[in-house]
């Protein structure tokens, strides 16, 4: 089985779906910004609050759904990446072992299953662990809200502590609770946002880790005769 084509074939298409799903959302707050029909002729009303203003929350949440759910669906491509050449290797575990070798997530847990089965390194892996350690604490998140009084989904005080710089936060946000002069906001945490930039760099790393490692598993399983 060609693993990577078929990465890559999940990786395309949520590039694609982020981009056709995000269309209309984009669209209604360029209108109301225009504004255009239908925003170009608010109602009358004595509130200070600007026009269309729920119109276009909806759609900025809408874009953090989006993005939210994106990224959750490139964590669970890179698991079944791995476990499908777990599979088409044949690797075996003995009693207690995959679940001592996991405890602390599957992206530590296939580094050690394929470091030990290939006998490779990673020292030298281009990917961005740390970027793909936080492409699965958001769909963690997101999977796992906190509230049902809100679709805003906040990283946890433990999440801020091992990561100090975290890659999906809003630049607002990342102003107001990581890079003030006073140290940020300690007593709230900001929200997980998957920005269209953020979320086409997270594709990027997970697809340099599967080119790095499919190259070294098929150079292994398929050696050139000389």
């Amino acid at each position: 089985m060609d693993v990577l084509f078929f990465l890559r074939e999940r990786t395309k298409f949520i590039r694609y779906f982020y981009e056709t799903a995000g269309h209309s959302f984009r669209e209604t707050k360029r209108k109301i910004k225009a504004p255009e029909a239908p925003f170009n002729n608010p109602p009358y009303s004595e509130d200070a609050e600007p026009p269309f203003l729920e119109e276009w929350m909806e759609a900025e949440e809408g874009l953090e759904v989006l993005g939210r759910a994106c990224i959750s669906m490139l964590s669970a491509s890179l698991q079944l990446y791995f476990r499908t050449w777990e599979h088409e290797l044949g690797i075996t575990w003995e009693k207690g072992e995959r679940k001592q070798a996991f405890k602390n997530g599957f992206l530590h847990g296939y580094k050690a299953c394929f470091g030990e089965a290939l006998h490779i390194s990673w020292v030298d892996c281009p990917a961005d662990f740390a970027l793909l350690e936080q492409v699965v604490l958001a769909r963690h998140r997101d999977q796992h809200p906190d509230h049902i009084s809100t679709m805003r989904v906040d990283h946890t005080a433990k999440d801020r502590e091992k990561f100090p710089q975290l890659f999906f936060v809003s630049e607002i946000e990342r102003a107001m609770y990581i890079d003030s002069e006073t140290g940020g906001i300690t007593w709230m945490n900001p929200a997980v946002h998957v920005s269209r930039d953020k979320l086409l760099a997270a594709i990027k790393e997970v697809e340099t880790l599967a080119e790095w490692l499919d190259e070294r598993i098929v150079a292994i399983r398929y050696p050139r005769q000389e």
